[in-house]
């Protein structure tokens, strides 16, 4: 059974920046849901923001789409983006990892355009 909510982002012609969050968390659960639903809202209203897709199945798979490497640095900037990352190595997370790539092609199938 496929969500009605999921989909791919529609991203512009490459170039532009994937940032690559890849997390195991902890049993905390504690006001996680709420902080990934703000994050996502903040974030859809920075400048040069694209996009996202997220997976969790025991590892947790976030990436984000950025027009620029500034926007992304900016974005990693902002007062609450900043609480929340700290929170989330207090709290919510046992390990993670951020990768920031530079995306030079995409192709796909199936995408309404």
């Amino acid at each position: 059974m496929i969500a009605e909510n999921i989909q791919i982002s529609k991203t512009p012609p490459p170039p532009y920046y994937a940032v690559i969050f890849t997390s195991i968390r902890t049993e905390v659960d504690e006001g996680y849901g709420e902080m990934v639903d703000q994050m996502v809202e903040l974030a859809k209203k920075q400048p040069g923001y694209l996009g996202q897709e997220s997976a969790r199945e025991g590892l947790g798979i976030t990436v984000s789409y950025w027009e620029s490497l500034d926007a992304i640095r900016n974005w990693k900037m902002v007062s609450e983006h900043l609480f929340a990352q700290r929170t989330g190595r207090e709290k919510w997370y046992s390990s993670y990892k951020t990768r920031i790539c530079l995306v030079e092609r995409d192709y796909g199938f199936g995408l309404e355009d």
